[in-house]
């Protein structure tokens, strides 16, 4: 099984070599590596060189952006970049950060979980911060989502939901559309990465109203965006990050932005989410 990695790197001087350190001792190497420079400014080009000259699965793609830390497309256009130059003889894609630290056995383990169980389209691990001297689970999201710093798409899977997209939301729209292609997102939660910037860390203030422009794009409707603002304003205790939800929301409609999903996509979606919520009260 080949596993094809493209990792987006804008200014991860401090963290790239560590995470080319953890895919250089995986257990089971991966066929081919791609990392994107995106525009650094910093030493990250001399340091993704260095390990380049070491591994022959290992090579460097430059490109140029903004030194904005705009979340969803600067990164999406980068992995692409990457993933453009590749060929088609692998047999899962990941899409990787530049800011983790992967168990030994990481691919070997993911490797196992795509060949036991050919229902499923995306898999991973779970993501670990480092908080008072200990590392915690980043709690963001729930143990069943798979989370952007470390996919891994079986290729009929990536193929079938349209690959990733250059938009904020990329990394929920992706698990919801292969859900309603009937594939399996699968965590394995016996792996934990440590994931070095906790997200959001990096993001500048214009990407406040983002989340709730995702959800408008996802076609989540008014009642379960509100539901959602609600759920991660209570988890993160700020009033704040409700109301940019809501405002990120309404702004994405009142600009009629172009959806991510088609309609029929966005009722799957819809009554996806309002069975989980449901769920919750049995």
């Amino acid at each position: 099984m080949n596993f094809y990695i493209v990792i987006p790197a804008h200014n991860e001087e401090d963290s790239i070599g560590l995470t080319l350190e953890s895919l250089a001792e995986q257990t089971l190497l991966p066929k081919k590596v791609i990392v994107v420079n995106d525009h650094s400014t910093d030493k990250t080009v001399s340091i993704i060189q260095k390990y380049v000259n070491q591994h022959h699965w290992l090579n460097l793609v430059n490109t140029s952006s903004s030194n904005e830390h705009i979340p969803g497309s600067k990164v999406i256009n980068a992995f692409y970049k990457g993933y453009e130059i590749l060929d088609e003889h692998y047999d899962i894609i990941c899409k990787f950060d530049a800011d983790i630290i992967l168990p030994k056995d990481y691919l070997e383990n993911i490797k196992l979980l795509f060949e036991t169980d050919k229902s499923i389209g995306i898999a991973g691990g779970l993501a670990y911060i480092k908080r008072n001297g200990a590392w915690v689970y980043e709690n963001i999201s729930n143990k069943n989502h798979v989370r952007g710093p470390f996919k891994a798409y079986r290729k009929l899977c990536f193929e079938q939901i349209g690959g990733l997209k250059t938009s904020i939301g990329w990394d929920t729209v992706d698990t919801l559309l292969a859900k309603y292609h009937g594939w399996k997102v699968v965590t394995d939660k016996t792996l934990h990465i440590k994931h070095l910037k906790p997200t959001g860390f990096s993001y500048n203030t214009s990407s406040k109203y983002l989340q709730g422009e995702a959800l408008y794009k996802m076609r989540y409707g008014f009642t379960i965006t509100l539901i959602t603002a609600l759920k991660m304003a209570l988890k993160k205790r700020s009033l704040n990050l409700f109301i940019n939800y809501m405002k990120g929301y309404f702004k994405a409609k009142r600009s009629n932005l172009e959806y991510l999903v088609t309609e029929d996509e966005g009722k799957f979606i819809r009554n996806l989410r309002w069975n989980g919520i449901f769920e919750k009260f049995k």
